[in-house]
C-alpha cells in the first residue's frame, strides 16, 4: 500500500504538467530507451479484442475449499495434567479417594508426567493417549482380581492437557482447553468472542505443527462449504487477519478521479471510468486510458484506446486488480514516454520502502 500511495501522489502531482500528455501510438522500444537507465522494466500491452481476455483474470469470491485435514472424528485422548474422576459403584471408599467434600476436580486423580495416575488396589494406571473407556476397561479388568464384577465409571473431570489458541482479530483473542466435544473453526472463533467488524474470514490460518493452512472460513458462513468449517487438534495455532480494503486508483482527466473498491467483487475497467463520472470532455485524450500494474519482472501497462466508444466493449472484459492504478492522459498530445520516466523512480523507491516496511 505504501508504494502505491506514493504512486498515485506522483500521478497527481503529474496531472497539470506536459508530462502527462500523450504521444501515440506508444511502443515499447521508445519506453525502454527513456527508461534504460532504471532497474525497473516497463511492457506496454495495447489491448484489443484478440488479447484482452488473456489479461483478465477475474478474482474468485466464491470461495474455495480447504485442503486442510478435515481430521474426521473427535475421541479425546487422555494428557498430562488431566484430572480423572472415578467412581466404583457401592464402593464408596474407592470413590474419590481424595476426600468426599471436594469436588471432583479439587480431588480427582491428576495424570502425573508419566503419563498414569495411581489407583488404590491396583497401582499405576496408564492413561496417556488413551480414552476414558480404554481407561474404564483397563481399570475393571484389574479391580476385577479384588472385587467381584466391578461397575466403573470414568471421565475427565479437568481438561487441562490440550488446547488451541486464537489469536488475532476476534473479540476476546484466548487459549481453550479441548474437551470431549469436538472443536470447530467457526466454535473456537465464537469462543474468542467472534469476529471482529475489522476481520477478514477469507483469509483464516489454522498452523499445525510446521504446517501452515489457510481456511475460507467465509465460505462455510456463506455458501455451506463443510470442508472449510475443520475440527481442531491439540497444539492448534489460529489466527484471524485483518481486513485489508482492495483498492484501485483512478486518475488523470477524469470527472471526478477516486479509488474503487474491490475488496468484495470483480471491477471492470469501464465500470470503473464510469463510476466516477467517466472522461473529461474538454481535457481528456480518450486514446490515452492506461492501467499500471506491477508484476514480477517490473511493471506492465495497459493501454485502451476509446477514441471509437466500441473500446468500451473491451474495457467492460478487462478486469481490475488491487493496486492497479489507472490513469486517463491529456491533450493535446505529447511525450508519454516521459511520464514513465518520471514515474518509475517513484516506483521503484516505493516498492524498495514498501519491501522494507512488510519485513
Amino acid at each position: 500500500m505504501i508504494k502505491w500511495s506514493m504512486l498515485a501522489v506522483s500521478l497527481i502531482s503529474l496531472a497539470g504538467c506536459d508530462v502527462t500528455k500523450t504521444d501515440f501510438p506508444v511502443r515499447n522500444a521508445a519506453v525502454q530507451t527513456e527508461v534504460e537507465e532504471l532497474s525497473t522494466n516497463v511492457a506496454i500491452v495495447r489491448l484489443t479484442a484478440d488479447n484482452v481476455d488473456a489479461f483478465s483474470k477475474p478474482r474468485n469470491f466464491e470461495g474455495g475449499r480447504s485442503t486442510m485435514p478435515s481430521g474426521g472424528s473427535w475421541d479425546y485422548r487422555v494428557g498430562v495434567g488431566d484430572v480423572m474422576d472415578i467412581v466404583v459403584w457401592e464402593h464408596p471408599d474407592l470413590t474419590l479417594p481424595a476426600g468426599m467434600n471436594r469436588t471432583p476436580a479439587e480431588g480427582g486423580l491428576r495424570v502425573q508426567a508419566d503419563g498414569t495416575f495411581f489407583y488404590p488396589y491396583v497401582g499405576q494406571i496408564q492413561a496417556k493417549g488413551r480414552t476414558p473407556d480404554q481407561i474404564r476397561t483397563d481399570l475393571m479388568k484389574r479391580l476385577g482380581e479384588y472385587i467381584p464384577d466391578p461397575q466403573v465409571e470414568v471421565r475427565v473431570a479437568a481438561y487441562r492437557s490440550q488446547a488451541v489458541s486464537v489469536t488475532g482479530e476476534v473479540d476476546s483473542p484466548n487459549r481453550q482447553h479441548l474437551t470431549d466435544m469436538p472443536l470447530t473453526l467457526l466454535d473456537a472463533i465464537d469462543a474468542a468472542g467472534g469476529l471482529k467488524e475489522t476481520a477478514d474470514p477469507r483469509g483464516v490460518t489454522v498452523r499445525r505443527g510446521s504446517a501452515v493452512y489457510t481456511v475460507d472460513l467465509d465460505a462455510f458462513l456463506k455458501r455451506g462449504m463443510g470442508g472449510n468449517n475443520p475440527l481442531l487438534r491439540p497444539g492448534d495455532v489460529v489466527s484471524v487477519p485483518k481486513l485489508e480494503k482492495q483498492e484501485a486508483f483512478l486518475l488523470g482527466q477524469l470527472v471526478k478521479p477516486a479509488t474503487v473498491d474491490l475488496t468484495e467483487e470483480n471491477v471492470t475497467l469501464t465500470q470503473a471510468v464510469t463510476r466516477v463520472g467517466g472522461l473529461k470532455e474538454d481535457s481528456a485524450d480518450a486514446r490515452g486510458i492506461f492501467v499500471f500494474r506491477e508484476t514480477r519482472m517490473g511493471m506492465t501497462v495497459y493501454q485502451l484506446d476509446a477514441s471509437n466508444p466500441v473500446a468500451y466493449v473491451l474495457g467492460a472484459r478487462f478486469v481490475l486488480h488491487p493496486q492497479d492504478v489507472v490513469y486517463v492522459t491529456s491533450s493535446p498530445m505529447h511525450r508519454w514516454n516521459r511520464l514513465i520516466s518520471s514515474l518509475l523512480p517513484t516506483f521503484t523507491t516505493a516498492r524498495v520502502a514498501d519491501e522494507i516496511g512488510t519485513r
